[in-house]
């Protein structure tokens, strides 16, 4: 009898990212974070407290610890920009549980469905364009998507179109993890999500699925007549200034790159994932990036540097979820004022986000996607910075019903 995995399995976790709870705190010494770095015992990346202030450094310090340790969390990276405070930048842990090599702040990881905004943002590129519009009918650009002629672009972009999640379609699980190698097509994911039901009609509800992400890759690589990777690096990761961002076409990872690590295997067993294959994932999360690079993505996807100011306007009209404190526009949510997205690939997690109010941006990039008494170990740590840079808003978002 095969194992059949939780439906946390490969999605790319948005709203399955979960923080229920403060986090206690408990002593610890550490330092803040440079470019001129030392390694210490525990693959810490260690330098004389500076940026925000020895105090608050400190204080970060121990959370980031505490939340590392108590969550297992092998490696993590931290960066944090305030305006007119400081910045705060950490790399912990360990790269590789085998060598134990140190994390450090120049690595790159799997970004997950943070995909999800850059393949939105060219989207909506088109859109500015004129190529297409957001209330076209998918059935326009791909053939036989179930209910095609009533779901829109936008109910797509916004995650409400009630196509079923092939991500959550049993087959696809145990087809992926019995080979996690294989190449999988576009149209080959989204067949084990158009055997199933829509969920709902268009419009009316939201649901976090992959397929409406893949379906977008297609739109915009009929209407480009180019590939999704290439539209991507030429109107996107180009203008953006993003030299360090790259979409795979195939396993590979440049270095330097931390080992990670996963239990979305068919025993429940922890694994090595780094070079598992992402084309499963493809428009929806299998990009590449860096610290650096995420860190000036933040602010321009929040802010709308690359679109029309009326495209992002649309662009950030945030809908109910069913989840307190979370909203999702288009390809991006608020999660308490914290705009941008974050993402869950087995064996990374990350997280990118930039809070207006204060012109602050959150970076985390870590080595494992393994829950914490099943909260998402990003968004722990995601909490426990916040509680205490921006008591005010706190980036929290509770686990959805099953």
């Amino acid at each position: 009898m095969r194992r059949t995995p939780s439906r946390r399995l490969l999605t790319a976790v948005l709203l399955a990212a979960s923080v229920l709870g403060p986090v206690a705190l408990s002593p610890a010494t550490a330092v803040h974070a440079a470019s001129t770095a030392r390694h210490d015992h525990d693959g810490r990346d260690d330098c004389p407290p500076r940026g925000l202030g020895p105090e608050l450094t400190a204080r970060l310090d121990r959370a980031v610890d505490n939340v590392r340790r108590q969550a297992g969390i092998p490696g993590l990276v931290v960066g944090l920009w305030m305006p007119g405070q400081g910045s705060y930048i950490r790399a912990t842990g360990i790269a590789d549980k085998t060598t134990r090599r140190p994390m450090t702040r120049d690595m790159y990881v799997r970004i997950g469905s943070e995909t999800k905004t850059f393949t939105v943002t060219a989207l909506l590129e088109l859109v500015d364009d004129g190529r297409i519009g957001l209330d076209d009918p998918i059935s326009d650009y791909v053939d036989h998507v179930p209910n095609g002629r009533h779901i829109t672009l936008r109910h797509l972009a916004e995650m409400r179109s009630g196509l079923y999640p092939y991500t959550f379609d049993p087959d696809f699980q145990h087809d992926l993890l019995s080979n996690p190698s294989r190449t999988f097509t576009p149209h080959e994911v989204l067949a084990y999500g158009f055997k199933h039901k829509n969920t709902f009609a268009p419009g009316t509800q939201f649901q976090y699925s992959n397929s409406n992400l893949v379906l977008l890759g297609l739109v915009i690589e009929k209407v480009s007549g180019q590939p999704l990777a290439d539209f991507i690096q030429r109107r996107v990761l180009r203008p953006a200034h993003l030299h360090h961002t790259l979409f795979p076409s195939d396993a590979s990872i440049p270095e330097p790159h931390p080992r990670g690590y996963t239990n979305q295997t068919l025993t429940g067993a922890t694994v090595d994932a780094t070079d598992w294959n992402p084309s499963w994932a493809w428009a929806a999360g299998a990009m590449i990036s860096n610290l650096n690079d995420l860190r000036h993505w933040a602010k321009t996807v929040a802010t709308g540097t690359l679109l029309r100011p009326e495209t992002q306007a649309q662009r950030l009209k945030m809908l109910p979820t069913g989840i307190p404190g979370t909203s999702y526009g288009l390809g991006i949510f608020n999660s308490s004022g914290w705009i941008g997205h974050n993402g869950s690939i087995p064996g990374y997690e990350t997280v990118t986000v930039y809070l207006p109010s204060r012109k602050a941006t959150l970076v985390l990039m870590l080595n494992t996607d393994i829950t914490y008494q099943g909260q998402e170990p990003s968004s722990l740590v995601a909490r426990a910075i916040t509680e205490i840079v921006t008591p005010d808003n706190v980036y929290d978002r509770p686990t959805p019903p099953r």
